[in-house]
C-alpha cells in the first residue's frame, strides 16, 4: 500500500535533503549497476528515477552497467551453453560477439531509453567508443576476457560537459582490434579512478560487508582499507565479496574519494546513500 504524505511532510523531506544536495551538486558520481536491481523491472524503474533525480539537482552521474543474465539468456536462445571459471565467463569468439551485441546493443540502449523516459538526457557508449577502455588478455583459458590497461576519459567528460548522462557498457579493445569482455566491477573502479570521482557506488545483491555473511543485521556501515584487509585475514570478507572489495580498494588507490557497496534490491537505495545521514550499505574509505 502506497504511503500518503502531507504537503508539510514532503517539504520537510526536501529541506532535510538540502545539505546533501548542496554537497553533491557539481560532483561526479559513478554508479555500477547490475545484479537483481537490473533484472527486476520495478527496481530498474526506481534506479533510473534515482539517477535522473540526481542529474536534475546537478550531480554528474556516470552509469556503468553489466548484463550477465541477458547474455546468458541470449546464448541459451542461440543454443550455446554459458561456462564460468572462478566466476568469470569463458568467452570464445562466438561468445564475445554475443556479449558485444547484448551489452553495447540491447541492454545499453534500453537503459538510455528508460532514462530519457524518466526525463533525463542520456547517451549510450561502450568501452570501444573513443577507445575508452583498452585491455589485454587476462588468461588464455578464459578467451576474450580482458584486464584494463588504459582508460581514456575524454569521450566521457565531453558528454558530461554537454549535460548528458553517459551510460557505458563494459567491453574493451586491444591495439590489434580484438574485443574483450570486462568484469563490470573492475571497469567501474578503473573508470571512476580515471575520472577522480567523488563517489563510486557498487550495487550488489547483498546488504554490504557483513560480520556474519548470513546475518544482514551485522552490516558494517563504514570500513577503512586497512580494516578491510584485516577482515580478509580472518575470513570475514570471503568468496564473492573478495573481488568486490578489491575493486573498492583499487578505486580508492586510483583517486576516488570514497566507495559504497550497497544492496541494489532496496528501493531508492542510491538516494538513501547520497541524500540521507544514515546512508545505505558499507562505505569503504582510505582511512
Amino acid at each position: 500500500m502506497e504511503r500518503e504524505f502531507t504537503n508539510a511532510q514532503r517539504a520537510e523531506v526536501l529541506t532535510a535533503a538540502l545539505p546533501y544536495i548542496r554537497n553533491y551538486r557539481g560532483k561526479l558520481v559513478v554508479i555500477k549497476y547490475g545484479g537483481n536491481a537490473m533484472v527486476n523491472e520495478e527496481l530498474k524503474q526506481q534506479v533510473m528515477e534515482d539517477i535522473v533525480l540526481l542529474w536534475l539537482i546537478g550531480v554528474k552521474v556516470v552509469l556503468i552497467h553489466g548484463g550477465g543474465p541477458e547474455i546468458s539468456a541470449t546464448m541459451s536462445k542461440m543454443g550455446k551453453q554459458a561456462q564460468f571459471i572462478d566466476g568469470l565467463r569463458v568467452t570464445d569468439k562466438e561468445t564475445i560477439d554475443i556479449v558485444q551485441m547484448v551489452l553495447a546493443g540491447k541492454v545499453n540502449k534500453d537503459l538510455v531509453n528508460l532514462l530519457q523516459m524518466k526525463g533525463g538526457h542520456a547517451i549510450g557508449l561502450s568501452g570501444l567508443d573513443g577507445g575508452i577502455l583498452e585491455a589485454v588478455t587476462r588468461d588464455e583459458k578464459l578467451g576474450f576476457v580482458g584486464d584494463i590497461t588504459k582508460v581514456r576519459t575524454q569521450p566521457i567528460t565531453d558528454i558530461l560537459e554537454k549535460n548528458y548522462i553517459p551510460v557505458i557498457s563494459t567491453i574493451a579493445s586491444d591495439r590489434q582490434g580484438n574485443t574483450y569482455n570486462i568484469n563490470g566491477d573492475t571497469a567501474a573502479a578503473a573508470i571512476a579512478g580515471a575520472l577522480n570521482a567523488e563517489r563510486l557506488i557498487m550495487m550488489t545483491d547483498i546488504a554490504g560487508i557483513l560480520m556474519d555473511k548470513d546475518d544482514p543485521s551485522t552490516l558494517i556501515p563504514s570500513i577503512s582499507v586497512s580494516e578491510a584487509k584485516a577482515l580478509y585475514a580472518n575470513g570475514v570478507i570471503s568468496g564473492g565479496m573478495i573481488p568486490k572489495v578489491d575493486c573498492c580498494i583499487d578505486a580508492l588507490e586510483k583517486g576516488v574519494e570514497n566507495v559504497c557497496i550497497m544492496d541494489g534490491r532496496i528501493p531508492h537505495s542510491i538516494l538513501m546513500e547520497l541524500l540521507t545521514n544514515e546512508g545505505a550499505g558499507t562505505m569503504v574509505t582510505k582511512g
